[in-house]
């Protein structure tokens, strides 16, 4: 039996699964062949939808993909790989409970994506919170929610002032898009407050290069930078975070106050799975990999995805971008050229011309540059919603997210903060600790 291992189960892991499961259905069958995804979680987060989960507008369980469910012929183990050898061909397996164990495999795919890429900077770690998960987006969206009570239920100037300001380091897509979408909720809440006004509300988006949105080109990014300005967003472009120790910000340009909340969105790195193999790993980081997505000089090991560095063909001397576009299309030339390498035909090479980028900005609101043709407001929303609609995978969840946007049209959008799931049993212990006093 040969076995396949996957090593991630995001865009590149979850679409090559589909693909070989489907492509080698009578092998997996017979089981001459086995399939095996190794994910923390059970799901495949489809990211893109991370800022309308955030702003209540999709249901967080809409965006995300259950492995076991779309992968039925595929074996599904949940935890963390802590090695790679390739040479004796074992990975080292962390279960979530339990001890950890060597699987061996006969070819892998390292698809394990990428966590944000931090910055030694002092206080970032203790008051800082990412957003690449479905559990940083819905805390950040019951955080605002609950600090807009806050400042509604306090008499005290300062404390107000530091619930209502919120802080955005990184103005690429994961950035703009939250603090827009954030905003953009936050905003439409204030009808339920009667001591908060617009002008109480502070969003300062810090960013080290000088513009926005580079993956819309620069005029589109100026005229996003306009907007959110226009929105009365404190842009601080060439600005650097230089502390948050305790929640107060100190900016590069001299600027201090203090915030609640700091959300870390400048840049993402390979998965830390990468330094803990014998693969070979370039400057960055990556995994060298050819054009053909198997690893530089290295038999039976293939990857894609944000772990690995793919030149781009249409860009000579570049790189593949590491985004869902790239990804999704990777998956599938994978897929196709193991199914060759385990039959012993040539590899085909991964060619991709980048098509472009779509960006919403909040409801109704949003920036597109895809092929040349520039967009921006409602039109480049509506695309915006329309693509990202039809790479949801699943039919299921395609209908469910429609659902969703259909109830967001007709209905106000819901304002509740249920930050308390986060602390499930505090209000337990308070109790224990009640009667025991």
């Amino acid at each position: 039996m040969t076995d396949i291992l996957i090593v991630g189960g995001g865009y590149v892991g979850l679409y090559t699964a589909l693909r070989l499961q489907k492509k080698l259905r009578r092998e997996l069958k017979e089981g001459s062949v086995r399939v095996t995804v190794i994910d923390p979680q059970s799901y495949m987060t489809y990211q893109p939808f991370l800022p309308e989960a955030a702003a209540g507008n999709v249901s967080p369980r809409h965006m995300v993909a259950p492995l076991r469910r779309l992968l039925p012929r595929v074996r599904i183990l949940n935890g963390l790989v802590t090695k790679v050898n390739h040479a004796a061909k074992t990975v080292t397996f962390q279960p979530a409970e339990g001890e950890a164990r060597e699987i061996g495999y006969d070819v892998i795919v390292m698809a394990a994506g990428s966590i944000s890429r931090t910055l030694p900077i002092p206080g970032l770690t203790d008051v800082g919170i990412g957003f690449k998960s479905v559990a940083e987006a819905i805390a950040l969206r019951n955080r605002v929610l609950h600090l807009l009570d806050v400042a509604e239920s306090t008499e005290d100037p300062a404390v107000r002032r530091r619930a209502l300001t919120f802080v955005v380091v990184g103005a690429g897509f994961a950035g703009v898009e939250a603090l827009a979408e954030l905003e953009d909720m936050a905003r439409d809440s204030l009808r339920y407050y009667r001591n908060l006004k617009r002008e109480d509300l502070r969003w300062v988006l810090v960013e080290a290069s000088d513009r926005i949105l580079p993956e819309v080109g620069p005029e589109m990014g100026r005229w996003t930078l306009e907007q959110l300005r226009e929105r009365g967003i404190d842009v601080r472009l060439q600005t650097r975070l230089v502390s948050a120790v305790d929640g107060h910000i100190v900016l590069s340009d001299g600027t201090e106050f203090d915030s609640e909340t700091l959300v870390w969105t400048a840049g993402v790195k390979p998965s830390q799975v990468v330094n803990a193999t014998d693969l070979p790993i370039d400057e960055r980081g990556r995994i060298k990999t050819t054009a053909k997505l198997n690893v530089l000089d290295t038999p039976d090991a293939f990857a894609a995805g944000d772990v690995a560095g793919v030149p781009d063909l249409t860009n000579p001397g570049e790189y593949c971008a590491p985004n869902a576009q790239h990804a999704v299309r990777q998956a599938k030339v994978l897929a196709d050229n193991i199914i060759r390498h385990l039959r012993g035909q040539e590899l085909r090479e991964y060619r991709h011309k980048y098509v472009g980028s779509v960006a919403g900005l909040g409801l109704h609101k949003g920036v597109a540059n895809v092929y040349g043709v520039k967009l921006r407001g409602f039109p480049a929303w509506f695309m915006h919603r329309t693509y990202h609609l039809s790479r949801v995978p699943t039919f299921n969840r395609k209908v469910r997210v429609v659902m969703d946007w259909t109830l967001a049209l007709l209905f106000k959008r819901e304002t509740v903060s249920l930050g308390e799931i986060e602390h499930p049993r505090e209000a337990f212990r308070q109790a224990v600790k009640t009667v025991g006093s």
